[in-house]
């Protein structure tokens, strides 16, 4: 059995082998949300569980099976008649139905975990796929630990599972120990030398625990294998699986190299990515290839300035490709100006010579004490320099001390009129004793009617905005500031609200003369 010579089917067992990732385990709904997000992809089968496992997991392939249209909805069988019929069973209701079985192969398996020779292992794999051939038309089989089996035997189980029924070998590399050429190798060997290996589709599904399953994966296609076993971010046991996203836009952009199609959707990776690590609770490494945060960030001076004048000179694929909205030109402090000011007008933001230097260096600053620098961070910093500017009085230095053993004290310089003048004073908390440190420099009988705080990114180093709002005599003015220091960012705020309210004050006065 033959697909198009160039066509690769993705064969998606996310549902099944990924959620065996411990603490991976997903409900009803999310396995029917994801498997409805990867048959829009283009997935050309999905793996929906293992249905002998449990009774959810049961319920979760009869009712993938159930909503299924086009995609292939497999279940995943041991060769066992019991497990076999379960599975049969799950999957009946899908358009397009499949039983995956599969039995170790393997000597250190076969001694250790089954307890069988060659000769029952031989018996159980014709009597399992012949089963379930009366199910299913569609019937894959797969020797487990492939990659570690005496080769002879591993011919004679494949050779056995064709003749007996079976649509699709797989040749799992179980605990992730072959390296490409070798896997390579295995493929050619065995499409050579398994009678009737024409009559079937080979198979590919490589672990992680050695760093070569998408490697692994690509060389067994180069072997001849025409399906790809995969999950999304690389999710499954131990260190995971071939990851499909990395799987499909290799294909794509070295179609030098290798010259296959799949018919996933690409630009619905990054958003199947965070779906999953969402459900799962397992995070997506920044550095993760292709879906990761920083796959199209840069924050070197040197790459940015490239970036700037091509994408090309570090970027091998678009952004947009995968479903990321634009390249980010992370602003750190590596950063040079060239791609801050660039930063700027892209967030809206034209400085002059003078007021982009003094919002450069607050940025260089801001970027020496947190790790990332986000666009809002940026936008915070420059609205902050600009409503700054005018201040009848401004911040020059602020000490505070607080905890559970009270009294919270604030020690605060201000500076106005060209003078620093200083303060000390008590509060309720760090915040009050801020206030009241103000008000002993800056007696007034504003009444504060607003206070509040805001993280403006996410992380314990993210910048705190606080907004104040005070009022007196009918005036009312809102002051916001942003720091990563909470303290310095609500006396900034407090300062700046005063400030506008003392020149709204002078104008009211001027109206009245």
């Amino acid at each position: 059995m033959t697909e198009k010579n160039n066509q690769i089917r993705i064969f998606d067992t996310t549902l099944r082998d990924g959620e065996q990732s411990p603490g991976a385990s997903m409900t009803l709904n999310e396995k029917l949300e994801l498997a409805e997000l990867l048959e829009s992809m283009g997935v050309d089968i999905i793996e929906a569980g293992f249905p002998a496992a449990s009774s959810g997991d049961f319920e979760c392939v009869s009712e993938v099976a159930r909503r299924s249209s086009s995609i292939i909805v497999a279940g995943l069988s041991r060769a066992v008649p019991r497990d076999v019929e379960r599975c049969g069973e799950a999957v009946r209701k899908a358009e397009r139905p499949r039983i995956h079985t599969f039995i170790s192969t393997s000597p250190v398996h076969m001694k250790h975990k089954l307890k069988m020779g060659e000769n029952a292992v031989l018996e159980a794999v014709g009597r399992s796929v012949a089963q379930a051939r009366g199910y299913v038309e569609d019937v894959e089989w797969s020797p487990e630990d492939a990659t570690r089996t005496d080769f002879d035997f591993l011919c004679r189980c494949c050779d056995l599972a064709i003749a007996s029924g079976a649509t699709t070998i797989n040749i799992p590399d179980t605990v992730g120990y072959s390296h490409p050429q070798e896997y390579q190798e295995l493929f050619e060997r065995l499409i050579a030398n398994v009678a009737n290996s024409d009559k079937a589709i080979w198979s590919t599904h490589c672990h992680n625990d050695l760093g070569l399953a998408v490697a692994n994966s690509l060389a067994g296609v180069a072997g001849g294998a025409r399906q790809i076993e995969c999950t999304i971010n690389g999710l499954g046991e131990r260190a995971g699986n071939a990851a499909l996203e990395e799987i499909v836009m290799a294909m794509r952009v070295r179609k030098d190299a290798f010259a296959y199609e799949t018919n996933i959707d690409a630009t619905k990776l990054s958003r199947a990515s965070k779906r999953v690590s969402q459900i799962t609770g397992f995070p997506v490494q920044f550095n993760k290839a292709i879906v990761g945060k920083n796959a199209f960030a840069h924050e070197s001076g040197i790459h940015q300035d490239g970036m700037l004048k091509n994408n090309q000179t570090y970027e091998i694929m678009n952004p947009e490709d995968v479903g990321v909205s634009a390249t980010s030109l992370v602003l750190g402090k590596l950063s040079g100006r060239n791609a801050f000011r660039d930063k700027l007008e892209n967030l809206g933001y034209v400085l002059d010579d003078e007021a982009m230097n003094d919002a450069f260096r607050r940025f260089k600053d801001l970027a020496d004490k947190k790790k990332d620098v986000f666009d809002e961070d940026i936008m915070a910093l420059v609205d902050d320099q600009l409503s700054g500017t005018d201040e009848l009085i401004s911040l020059h230095a602020l000490k505070v001390v607080a905890g559970t053993e009270g009294p919270q004290i604030a020690e605060i310089e201000l500076e106005t009129e060209g003078e620093i003048k200083s303060a000390r004073a008590e509060g309720n908390g760090p915040v009050d004793a801020v206030f009241n440190a103000i008000r002993a420099i800056i007696p007034h009988d504003a009444v504060l009617e607003l206070f509040q705080i805001h993280a403006v990114t996410e992380g314990t180093d993210a910048q705190a905005t606080v907004s104040v709002r005070l009022s007196e005599d009918g005036l009312v003015a809102t002051g916001k500031s942003s720091d990563p220091d909470t303290l310095v960012s609500a006396a900034k705020a407090y300062i700046h609200a005063f400030n506008k309210l003392e020149i709204r004050r002078s104008k009211s006065s001027d109206s009245n003369i």
